[in-house]
């Protein structure tokens, strides 16, 4: 009933999978101001991590969003085909030559990659040394953990024993706790099992203010000017963010080691880089 009541209009009737919600997304963030001023936000989060340089910068799941923006030489894709995109691909088979990419930049996507073991191997792959993977993600406490489960569509499941979970769909098949999984509850076997990346930057964000923005499919719950006074209370709040965040933002740097391994998977000619 709660869901129901602060459902976007713009979103009602429309399945999540549909391509034409990525467009009305698009148009939500474009005309919720406390939301715009979120996604400036990380968006200065992920131009930051990127080092800088004239090698291209992959955007996964770049349907909604403006990232390119605040990242010169991007290249912002997605999963199926809407408007403002440069390529349509899959994460787990990247069309790029190894060593291509300076880096793979997102906003709440890992959470949606189906089999994001194959997905780290493609990054490492096609991302130089020194290069990274930036990203925000939903993030595993008691606080986001009840929000998550009762006021989202998406499964958010922090017991699963499996890093992959069957894809129902593009944008419906998820599991909201697996950058937490991956990247604190199972970290030992993430390092163990990819030394390619090292976590440079875990950093727990943002206990109130995606909820209080209404995100991409619900009404906004404050206007636009109380963004800044929210910000200073989170940041007021941030000893507690390991029970409070609902996000996190996270930068795995591109190490040394695996390149002579990563380097010998399947993947294009050298010298495609489309």
């Amino acid at each position: 009933m709660l869901k129901a009541l602060l459902e976007h209009p713009l979103t009602r009737g429309i399945a999540i999978d549909d391509p034409r919600t990525t467009a009305i997304r698009r148009e939500i963030i474009a005309t919720k101001p406390f939301l715009r001023r979120l996604y400036d936000d990380w968006y200065r989060l992920l131009a930051a991590a990127v080092p800088a340089g004239r090698a291209p910068v992959l955007e996964l799941g770049a349907g909604a969003g403006f990232l390119d923006e605040y990242i010169e030489g991007l290249i912002p894709t997605e999963i199926f085909q809407c408007p403002g995109l440069k390529a349509v691909l899959d994460a787990t088979h990247l069309p790029f030559a190894d060593g291509t990419l300076r880096g793979v930049v997102m906003t709440d996507v890992l959470h949606h990659v189906p089999d994001v073991e194959q997905f780290l191997h493609e990054a490492a792959r096609c991302t130089r040394p020194g290069g990274v993977i930036a990203m925000v993600e939903p993030w595993h406490t008691d606080w986001s953990s009840l929000v998550y489960r009762h006021l989202h569509h998406e499964p958010f499941e922090p017991q699963a024993t499996s890093w992959a979970f069957p894809s129902t769909g593009p944008l419906s098949g998820a599991n909201g706790a697996l950058p937490w999984i991956l990247f604190a509850r199972d970290r030992a076997r993430f390092e163990r099992e990819f030394p390619a990346w090292r976590i440079e930057v875990l950093r727990p964000i943002m206990p109130f203010r995606y909820l209080l923005s209404g995100g991409v499919s619900m009404r906004a719950m404050m206007p636009g000017w109380t963004y800044r006074p929210w910000a200073a209370v989170e940041r007021a709040l941030q000893p507690l963010s390991g029970r409070l965040a609902m996000f996190a933002f996270i930068v795995l740097r591109r190490t040394d080691e695996g390149t002579q391994a990563v380097g010998a998977s399947s993947g294009p000619d050298k010298g495609d880089t489309r």
